[in-house]
């Protein structure tokens, strides 16, 4: 009788250890599971934010040489403007110049047209179907494409007598920088290979007689 008693107890430690075991095994595998899906989800945060890194810096550089178009625009329309080039985009800005200038040369006689206001306001584009842009340019890796357009001749303030004449006074007349052409200059910079576009559009008032080109605010 004793004896199988002691068997009895012997089979129920033996049933509990492996329960136990089992149990731990669980618990360890279940911890494993839960480390790994934490571990997951660390890496794919990270690597998202990576990317959103990334592309915030992509962004930020196709915008930088949307920027440049927009100064090199001005610059042109400056250069245009002084009584020396009579309204005739100078040699060396054009694209067949050595080095390459930014003004493509079969748009040269359009762009000189739109700088005069022959046609003023054309309805034009840098980029897409039918687009011929007025200045063209690469910065750092991105394809720059420009269209400027001349909106508007602004007179100074002042009365009519001192504008014909051309009064040197608090209103002043056309003949002595008394009167700013406006363009609208509308750049976009791209990148094909990973498909990044940026566009930035300004405004620019420019003296007719050549004294210089302000962005509007």
């Amino acid at each position: 009788m004793r004896s199988a008693t002691v068997q009895s107890n012997q089979t129920y430690l033996v049933s509990s250890v492996r329960g136990e075991k089992g149990v731990a095994m669980l618990t360890v595998l279940m911890v494993m599971l839960m480390m790994t899906v934490l571990g997951i989800a660390a890496i794919t945060t990270s690597a998202l934010e990576n990317s959103m890194a990334g592309l915030q810096r992509t962004t930020e550089s196709a915008a930088q040489a949307a920027e440049s178009g927009i100064g090199t625009s001005a610059n042109v329309l400056l250069q245009v403007l002084l009584p020396e080039n009579g309204n005739q985009i100078p040699a060396v800005l054009l694209s067949n110049a050595s080095p390459a200038g930014p003004v493509p040369v079969s748009n040269q006689t359009i762009f000189q047209g739109e700088i005069i206001g022959n046609p003023e306001n054309l309805n034009d584009v840098p980029t897409g179907s039918g687009a011929a842009p007025n200045i063209s340019m690469s910065v750092g890796g991105y394809a720059v494409a420009c269209d400027v357009d001349r909106m508007y001749v602004k007179m100074s303030a002042g009365s009519g007598q001192q504008q014909f004449s051309a009064y040197d006074g608090a209103g002043v007349g056309t003949g002595s920088n008394g009167a700013a052409v406006y363009f609208k200059i509308d750049c976009v910079a791209s990148l094909t290979a990973t498909g990044t576009e940026s566009r930035v559009t300004a405004v620019y008032s420019c003296a007719l007689t050549g004294d210089g080109c302000q962005k509007q605010p």
